[in-house]
Formats: C-alpha cells, structure tokens, sequence
C-alpha cells in the first residue's frame, strides 16, 4: 500500500488537477477535506463535484434547531458549501440534483419523487462526462460501490461517477459534450473503517463515553474493508482545516 508523503513542493503539483465527487454539501468535509486542503497547498488545482443540493440534510447542530432553518434549509446548504470551499482552498460546481433524504423506517419509506436517487442514471452520467470534459481532471475521488455508507445519494454517486469515468475518454460518447478527456486515476474515498472505530472506541471509553463503542457493535457483520485500500494520504497538519467546513456562520456544534 502506498503512503504519499507530505513533502512535495507547490510546483511539483502545479497544472495537476483533482475532481471529489460527493454526494451532498457536507460531505466535502467528512470524508476527503484534508486531503483536498493538502493537495490544493500544494499547487494542485482541487475542485468538489456536489450531485445534489442537501435540501433533505437533518439538523445536527444544535445552535441552528431554531425557527426559519428548515424552511431556508437549502440556502444554508449552498453558503454552508461556499464557505467549506473557501476554507478548504477548492472550486465547487453543482450538478444539480435533488437530495433524497436518508429513509428510515421498518418499512423503509419509498424515495421521494424527483430525488437523485431515482434520477436517470444516463442523464447524470452525460451531465458528470461534461463536468470532466470540461474540468479534465488527472485523478477523482468518489465512494465505492456501497456508497461509503449505504445513503441512496451515495450509492447512485458511485454509479453515476464510474460511468463517467468509463465514458468521459470515448470519443464517440456524445462528442457534443466536448474533447474527450481520460482521467487517469479514480480513487474510492474510506472515511467508515472499522479500526477508525476501534481506536475511537477506545479513546472514548478511557474518557467514560460510549458512542463510538455502540457503532462499533454494528460492525461486527460487517467485512474488514483494508485489505482492499491500495492508497493512503498523509494529511494530518490539515486535519484543523476539515473542521471548519460545515460549520459555515453558526456556532459549531459540540463534540
């Protein structure tokens, strides 16, 4: 497995280019932000692919569980991104989607209509092959097939980004969407390990907490996923700069 170093100058990275495609303003900032912030010090011009608006995102902080958030849920959503952006050191586009909220239920609800999810996968795959023709990124980062974490959102991001991945160098995939462009590398993003949650749970129960531990039990079923990552990023003086992100203006939430 590869480590990659922090030791590179900004003009060993300049006129590279990498694409993170996520599924949800926020998750720029959990999974990949420090990496980004890294790459981008270091002359790499670094832009986040969000597919939907995060018009469906939950209130997690409690400083913005007040009145008038919910009903402004989207405009936050798009200043909390531009703000992330900026601290990260990074450009932003839109694809354009619907968030489909994260079902929860025993039965699951259906998925609302018009959402991602149930999007047309070749429509967003021709929409994302523009994105790289125009961009014409080196190397993306997006999740893998399980979506990182199984939301609806991730799951289509994954399919929707290896289809342009696949598509995006075809010179005969719809020329009317530029110059062909092939992207060299494609990365999945593992922020959700099961040693992340060890060492986590490990922490937490010295400091007489339990959170961590009650995920941990859920992974039990769950399949160790490093033996498959061939690549690591060296990022921790960046670490600082990922907590900024989705905080935007409001108080940031407690840890």
């Amino acid at each position: 497995m590869a480590v990659m170093s922090s030791n590179v100058s900004a003009a060993g990275r300049a006129g590279l280019r990498l694409l993170a495609i996520h599924a949800h303003p926020d998750d720029e900032s959990s999974k990949g932000a420090a990496t980004m912030a890294r790459y981008a010090d270091e002359g790499v011009t670094v832009k986040v692919l969000t597919c939907t608006g995060g018009e469906r995102g939950s209130i997690l902080n409690p400083a913005m569980d007040r009145p008038g958030v919910v009903e402004r849920m989207h405009e936050i959503r798009i200043e909390e991104m531009a703000h992330a952006a900026e601290i990260l050191g990074v450009e932003q586009e839109w694809l354009g989607y619907i968030d489909s909220g994260l079902p929860e239920g025993d039965p699951l609800p259906p998925l609302p209509e018009g959402c991602f999810a149930l999007a047309d996968t070749e429509e967003a795959t021709a929409k994302m092959v523009k994105v790289f023709r125009e961009f014409r990124p080196h190397v993306i980062i997006t999740y893998d097939e399980n979506g990182g974490y199984p939301h609806p959102d991730h799951i289509k991001t994954h399919a929707v980004s290896v289809r342009a991945w696949e598509r995006s160098g075809d010179p005969d995939y719809r020329p009317d969407l530029g110059e062909p462009w092939t992207v060299q590398k494609m990365y999945y993003t593992h922020g959700f390990i099961r040693r992340r949650f060890e060492l986590l749970a490990q922490a937490e129960e010295e400091a007489g907490h339990l959170t961590a531990a009650s995920a941990l039990e859920r992974w039990n079923d769950v399949p160790d996923i490093m033996p498959r990552v061939t690549t690591q990023i060296a990022c921790a003086p960046w670490f600082v700069r990922r907590g900024g992100g989705p905080r935007g203006p409001a108080p940031p939430p407690p840890p």
